[in-house]
């Protein structure tokens, strides 16, 4: 059997976001025997535009993406949408492929009720724009997320269960 790589992207380029606290503890949730790696650099990606030629961080995040056997997202929602700096790395991936057939798993997180939900449908469309391989599972939003933190780690129980089915519900997709 193949080894497992996994990548991590957060939405959020700040140090202690909860969106990077969240992919870590997913991915300590992962079975021991898998790699996964949070993609660092996001901000660094130049603005995206038709015609443009791959730059050093671009061909770096695609490296990433091409290594990885699947991608976990996780985005806050900034005015009701995806994050620029996310949207613009995606939109480097648009006439390329790059995550055709790719699985995938999408968080949204917010200290709103709403959880997100306007970010990560707006991300879940992308990415079906994309060709991403995805499920009905592999979606969850996280409303009230600095509730559900204690000490830089998810500690609430039940969101700490939904992370465990979004990583069963990844390496189902991986597999199959």
């Amino acid at each position: 059997m193949k080894h497992i790589r996994i990548l991590g992207i957060s939405g959020s380029l700040r140090a202690d976001s909860t969106n990077t606290i969240i992919l870590k503890t997913l991915g300590s949730l992962l079975p021991s025997d898998i790699t996964f790696e949070i993609f660092e650099g996001l901000d660094e990606i130049a603005h995206f535009a038709p015609g443009l030629s791959d730059t050093g961080q671009v061909i770096r995040f695609k490296t990433a993406i091409a290594q990885a056997d699947a991608l976990v997202i996780c985005t806050p929602e900034y005015a009701f949408g995806v994050p620029g700096t996310l949207k613009n790395a995606l939109d480097w991936t648009v006439g390329t492929g790059d995550l055709n057939d790719k699985p995938v798993s999408v968080i949204s997180a917010s200290p709103l009720n709403s959880g997100g939900n306007n970010a990560l449908a707006s991300l879940l469309l992308t990415l079906t724009a994309l060709g991403t391989k995805k499920n009905d599972g592999s979606a969850l939003s996280i409303p009230n997320v600095k509730s559900k933190i204690t000490e830089g780690r998810v500690t609430d129980a039940y969101t700490l269960n939904q992370l465990r089915i979004q990583c069963n519900n990844l390496l189902s997709l991986i597999g199959g």
